[in-house]
């Protein structure tokens, strides 16, 4: 699907990416359409590779419903950090704060069933990325290699996003029969 949005032309990139002003004025769909918009070929190859990578390794971790929970919750945490905690971002496109949000969700389940230290150790420098982005900026292989900024508060609000629904899907199991 970001494929194809993106092969849809620039026009339809205008009209679905996250404007401030015009979320504001009424244009919610761009809540859900800035995250499935990007600014160029490279950007839109970084997150479909990314997204390759988090399916390959976490696709068994939970069904397509809970999936669908932690894009969700991922999208929407992204949306209310940068509605509320970044007034001064106008504009914004790419899926890379949701790969966040699926990695982490993925990472927890993997912390919670395997546990050893391999799976603690990518958990960790998951972190420590995330940390480095807001000390240091982008991580230096991708900053040249793309035409807009990173915008690391993306990443991490995508990651508590996804961080969150996964723990209340955990919640949700151990209090009901299995359905997600």
């Amino acid at each position: 699907m970001l494929i194809a949005i993106y092969l849809a032309g620039p026009a339809v990139t205008a009209a679905l990416r996250y404007e401030r002003s015009l979320v504001l004025s009424g244009e919610w769909w761009r809540l859900l359409g800035g995250h499935l918009v990007h600014a160029d070929a490279a950007h839109l190859l970084w997150n479909v590779a990314g997204l390759l990578l988090v399916g390959w390794l976490f696709v068994r971790e939970y069904r397509l419903l809970a999936w669908l929970w932690i894009l969700l919750a991922s999208t929407a945490a992204i949306d209310a950090g940068f509605l509320i905690l970044q007034p001064n971002l106008q504009w914004y496109v790419g899926f890379s704060g949701a790969l966040h949000g699926l990695m982490a969700a993925g990472l927890l389940a993997w912390l919670c069933t395997a546990r050893d230290a391999l799976t603690a150790l990518v958990a960790l420098l998951f972190a420590a990325k995330l940390l480095w982005e807001h000390v240091a900026g982008p991580l230096p292989f991708t900053a040249g290699t793309l035409s807009l900024p990173v915008i690391a508060q993306a990443h991490t609000y995508g990651a508590l996003g996804g961080l969150g629904a996964a723990l209340l899907i955990k919640l949700w199991r151990r209090a009901a029969p299995p359905s997600l």
